[in-house]
């Protein structure tokens, strides 16, 4: 039953909150229709109707105490005209409904008909339909039966709708009313929720706590979290810094001391030691690093992915641009990234396909929530089970690849996930369906 109603209901908090509040007051509203308003206006519907019978059994009455017809008749009518009834007599047996009629949805009606047939013998059928406004009567009497006509506001209230109106609009105001201080106590939470999403897309996006006292502890939490990872950031930056200008001196003077030494195998060795540890030194800090010292802008994404291409491109790999990538239109299109961060993650992909692949293709596609960047290639590809341990640090599959050969040191795919993840996508491998290699595809919350 649950798993039924489930698709019906709303996701948001906002959206259950209203359905927590109107729910009930809905409820309410119709046990009270039913079960009090409806049985009260039946009861005064009953003794109204109960009223207009003692005046059509007076009437017979006089009728029936008559025994010329023609008196029988000037009797009923003047009768009748001053109990403000309509009658028709004598009335022809065609002329004579044989059915009760009512609408479905006249409760009212329904005591009516219930209490006239109760409290008057001799009534044949009672029309509720012909005229809303009028009860017609057919009655039979020793002089013959007859049709009495009986204003509908004689026999019920006339106001029940005009109650249920008045709780209706009653009952809409206090909703509003309530919206209102519903969406006051939701906003913060809606604010908290965007400045959350904005850092962890990279962004500080202005906050101040505010609503209830929980949501006002929910966000001075979050503020002190924010806080102490910028301090993180900031330190490990600093402390970056440093590393890396005392990991660069003394690779410096080691190449120094290599370049005066004679040319020889040995020599030459040391030098492609010293090379290696400054390529290592450079993915390790570019990893540690990330993107943190970077401020999102906005971006013009078909220019940056031909720059991206044609930088490859001069570098001699073999990369292109997929055709549906530049679309027309497009020129204008961009997004709010970190470009040297986006520019890194792309370059590690891309250097880690044409180390396995003859053909690389890069692609973009959109759509109004996400950025997918694409690389695929026609290399052999990554196992399913072994996608994921790919991506972990200094983590390189083929342990037997010599990485002077120009195998990397297993941060590639590393950096340019990290990068994704602060941009509020991932990376995720998979197998490209274009070329049968490997397809690399990060995802950009724009």
């Amino acid at each position: 039953m649950q798993r039924r109603l489930k698709p019906f209901l709303p996701r948001s908090l906002f959206g259950r909150a209203a359905l927590i509040l109107v729910l009930p007051v809905v409820v309410v509203q119709l046990i009270v229709s039913i079960a009090f308003i409806q049985r009260h206006f039946d009861g005064v519907t009953r003794q109204m109707t109960g009223g207009v019978t003692i005046e059509l059994r007076y009437l017979r009455a006089r009728m029936e105490a008559v025994s010329d017809a023609g008196q029988a008749q000037a009797v009923a009518y003047d009768l009748a005209r001053g109990l403000d009834l309509g009658l028709t007599f004598p009335l022809a047996e065609a002329d004579i409904r044989q059915t009760d009629s009512r609408e479905w949805f006249d409760y009212a009606g329904r005591a009516i008909t219930a209490t006239l047939y109760e409290r008057l013998s001799g009534v044949r059928a009672v029309d509720l339909t012909s005229n809303p406004l009028v009860v017609q009567v057919y009655m039979n009497t020793n002089k013959g039966p007859l049709r009495i006509e009986i204003k509908r506001s004689r026999l019920s209230a006339s106001n029940p709708h005009q109650l249920l109106v008045w709780m209706v609009f009653t009952s809409a105001l206090m909703t509003f009313i309530a919206y209102i201080f519903l969406r006051n106590q939701l906003s913060p939470i809606t604010r908290l929720a965007r400045a959350a999403e904005a850092f962890g897309k990279g962004q500080t996006m202005p906050y101040s706590p505010r609503g209830a006292t929980e949501v006002r502890a929910a966000g001075n939490a979050f503020l002190n979290m924010r806080a102490r990872i910028e301090r993180q950031i900031e330190s490990r930056t600093q402390m970056l810094s440093g590393v890396s200008h005392d990991l660069r001196t003394p690779l410096t003077r080691l190449k120094l001391g290599l370049s005066f030494l004679p040319e020889d195998d040995d020599t030459r060795a040391l030098q492609q030691d010293v090379a290696d540890m400054e390529r290592l030194v450079d993915e390790f800090l570019s990893f540690a690093r990330g993107d943190a010292m970077e401020e999102p802008e906005s971006v013009n994404l078909t220019a940056l992915m031909h720059h991206i291409v044609e930088n490859a491109r001069r570098m001699g790999q073999p990369v292109t641009l997929a055709p549906d990538s530049s679309q027309p239109g497009d020129a204008l299109e961009t997004a709010k990234l970190r470009p040297q961060a986006i520019t890194r993650a792309l370059e590690n992909l891309i250097g880690n396909a044409v180390r396995h692949a003859a053909q690389v293709e890069v692609s973009l596609q959109r759509s109004d929530r996400v950025l997918r960047f694409i690389v695929e290639d026609d290399g052999p590809g990554i196992a399913k089970d072994r996608r994921d341990e790919a991506l972990e640090p200094f983590k390189r599959l083929d342990p037997a690849r010599n990485p002077n050969k120009g195998g990397g040191v297993g941060l590639g795919l590393s950096i340019a996930s990290d990068i994704a993840r602060s941009h509020g996508g991932a990376l995720r491998l998979g197998e490209s369906e274009r070329l049968g290699g490997l397809r690399a595809e990060i995802s950009v919350a724009r």
